[in-house]
């Protein structure tokens, strides 16, 4: 440039005002392509995880599981995998803006050694006073990973319990029975009990009378628990023929009984209910009698 015009000042004009402007064009255009690029490329990644999951071993684990039932898992897939896409979004368009700021510094002359050391101490200096926040983003991007709950799921989280409103990289919302919303930060999750993942149980521990015939009780639980297998209504909703475990507990005044039944997700309430009225019309019917508060200690007569 200095040979064609012959004056520094000329070539150093020409420089600042054509040549690195015209630099950081491109390097500005190629940042944009190379950002568009990676977007599409995580949304169709994003498409091809929320419509399966294409690995081998993943695959036969979801051919293991019964599809007929409801509320099952390509919503939670779905949201699961939108979280990642845009979580990988993001952190392409900051690398890919850090790295073309770094570039543009260049270009136009300055040294980027002491900026890049200011950006390393900085760096520490936010690890150090936001270890929290760091802490509350690496344990969601861990739980968003494992799948360990997603949007409508009931969950129990120790202090807080309810069913799953939003999963975000820092927070969890979430609503309990009373309508209260909770917010539970991420990294103070310390264990996740999942009400509602694949398959639920409902677990009805029914009392009888210590007088009853125990077999003839087990029985009747049993017809009961196969007519709501049976009922049309009901038949999608529990996956397994119910079964009645036996005695659970025995007390010098009562006896407690236990029946199971293996339902779809979040249906395990629906079927307990419904099981408890049939329970009682047939007992009603049967003559089965019920372990009355008068046999608890506390409740016996003077």
């Amino acid at each position: 440039m200095q040979r064609w015009l012959g004056d520094d000042w000329q070539s150093q004009l020409v420089t600042w005002l054509i040549t690195k402007p015209l630099a950081i064009a491109f390097l500005a255009l190629a940042a944009v392509l190379l950002r568009w690029f990676l977007h599409r490329l995580i949304d169709r990644l994003v498409q091809r995880a929320a419509e399966g999951l294409p690995s081998p071993v993943l695959r036969r684990s979801r051919e293991d599981e019964p599809d007929d039932r409801p509320g099952a898992l390509p919503g939670r897939r779905v949201q699961r995998a939108e979280t990642m896409g845009s979580l990988l979004k993001s952190v392409s368009s900051v690398t890919i803006l850090v790295v073309f700021g770094i570039t543009a510094v260049a270009e136009l002359g300055y040294p980027i050694g002491p900026l890049i050391a200011s950006a390393g101490i900085v760096g520490v200096a936010l690890g150090f006073g936001a270890q929290s926040l760091v802490k509350d983003f690496l344990a969601g991007v861990c739980m968003i990973f494992e799948d360990q709950y997603g949007v409508g799921d009931v969950v129990n989280l120790g202090e807080a319990g309810g069913t799953v409103e939003a999963v975000g990289l820092r927070v969890t919302q979430l609503r309990d029975v009373e309508g209260t919303v909770w917010y539970v930060r991420n990294g103070e999750i310390v264990r996740v009990g999942n009400q509602s993942q694949n398959w639920a149980r409902s677990v009805l521990d029914i009392p009888v009378a210590l007088d009853q015939d125990l077999n003839r009780v087990q029985d009747v639980l049993r017809d009961v628990a196969h007519d709501l297998w049976e009922d049309q209504d009901f038949a999608p909703l529990i996956l397994e023929e119910p079964t009645v475990w036996g005695i659970q507990d025995l007390t010098p005044n009562w006896v407690v009984v236990r029946v199971t039944l293996k339902t779809a997700p979040l249906e395990q309430w629906t079927v307990a209910r419904e099981m408890r009225q049939r329970i009682k019309a047939r007992f009603d019917q049967e003559g089965i009698e019920l372990a009355h508060p008068a046999a608890l200690p506390w409740g016996k007569p003077a």
